[in-house]
């Protein structure tokens, strides 16, 4: 992992959930930094989220309070209250303002807030404040992850290197509605606070929005993007930019890599396919076609299984919503075998070359619809005995 020059990372065991475990990371960012984020759609959204929301409106934020093993969500006033205790106890140990302080939890939802915990090791968490303290910090938010997720990219311009770095946690509860974890990425370069939040959302769209675990949207999803400004080069201003284009470029592949981690590292999963349809009428309808096989119980379970039971497939496309599909130029495959064509089992296929590809770890499922020039790509897993379980035993 590379530091990111302006940032710096530290990390503490509050026993929220688990004794001895990190769970708690504070993140400052230089002094002019920039900050761009995104956040769950959900109604139900989490006390952090709304105070983030606020904070982000009022100024430029110095440092990020993150926790995991307690979402905060669900929690009514009191919630807010202890998120906006949180803040003011970190505002207090760095010497800023309370509004310049950024909340995110991820945990458990409907439980209080464990303040006094958090509060008794936040001097623990900014006493080991790093630029090297990505790798820790990635493990100190994970919940049910069974690794830390971290991208690094870097390029240079006219010998300067620029540096992009994030990290990110997730594994159930993935759905898309703005982005489906918690996810934190950050630059040295200077970039004006619009064009970052025009970066995040333009990145977030093929990566976070594009991946699904279990269908859930969670009520705390975060994704932020830093721009610390410790770069000698200028300012970026312009989307017309050779640095901006080169910039995004390496804002989305980090963002990729995560989502992809997020997904192969899903609540029991074995196996990540991407659902790729194509020749749609518009991008609109084949991301409905892509989520709706990525989505679909009877599908999943049959990944899990490497069962090439191409009628469940079938079924989600026909299910999907399309207006006047043709059903006899529909085409099925998986990876290179067409199972699907002439609107039934495509005459060259046989059972052994389907569960070939089925028992493979990674495969794409691949729609061709026929109906014009759009297409669309989704990111799902299977679903096994353990997600069930997993999910079962949460809160034991």
């Amino acid at each position: 992992m590379r530091a990111v020059a302006g940032v710096r990372l530290g990390s503490a065991a509050a026993g929220i959930r688990v004794a001895g475990r990190d769970d708690l990371v504070v993140i400052e960012l230089a002094e002019g930094a920039e900050c761009a984020a995104v956040f769950t759609r959900n109604a139900f959204c989490a006390a952090p989220v709304a105070l983030a929301r606020r904070h982000l409106r009022q100024g430029s934020p110095r440092l990020l309070l993150i926790n995991a093993g307690n979402a905060n969500a669900g929690t009514g006033r009191q919630g807010l209250q202890d998120a906006l205790t949180s803040c003011q106890d970190l505002a207090g140990a760095a010497g800023c303002n309370i509004e310049q302080v950024l909340p995110f939890s991820t945990g458990v939802i409907g439980e209080n807030l464990p303040v006094e915990r958090l509060r008794q090791v936040i001097p623990d968490a900014m006493a080991d404040l790093e630029p090297a303290g990505w790798e820790r910090a990635s493990r100190a938010i994970m919940t049910t992850d069974t690794r830390p997720k971290l991208a690094s990219r870097r390029f240079e311009v006219d010998g300067v290197p620029v540096t992009v770095t994030g990290m990110a946690k997730g594994s159930g509860m993935i759905h898309p509605d703005m982005a489906t974890m918690l996810a934190y990425l950050a630059t040295d370069l200077a970039v004006e606070r619009k064009l970052l939040q025009a970066c995040l959302a333009a990145a977030v769209k093929p990566s976070f929005n594009s991946i699904t675990v279990d269908g859930d949207t969670s009520t705390n999803d975060a994704c932020v993007l830093i721009a610390s400004g410790a770069s000698s080069l200028p300012p970026v201003t312009d989307t017309n930019s050779p640095i901006y284009e080169r910039f995004a470029q390496a804002v989305q592949e980090v963002c990729m890599e995560l989502a992809r981690d997020i997904v192969r590292d899903g609540e029991g999963a074995t196996k990540l396919v991407e659902v790729v349809v194509e020749q749609a009428a518009d991008e609109a309808e084949a991301r409905d076609v892509a989520f709706t096989i990525a989505h679909s119980p009877l599908v999943k379970t049959a990944l899990f299984a490497s069962d090439p039971n191409w009628g469940r497939i079938l079924a989600a496309v026909g299910r999907s919503g399309l207006e006047g599909l043709a059903i006899d130029r529909v085409e099925i495959w998986l990876d290179d075998v067409c199972i699907v064509r002439n609107g039934g089992r495509a005459s060259d296929y046989t059972e052994q070359a389907g569960a070939s590809v089925m028992r493979r770890r990674e495969f794409t499922i691949r729609v061709s619809l026929d109906r014009g020039g759009a297409d669309a790509r989704v990111l799902t897993c299977d679903l096994s005995y353990d997600y069930v379980k997993i999910n079962a035993e949460y809160r034991t």
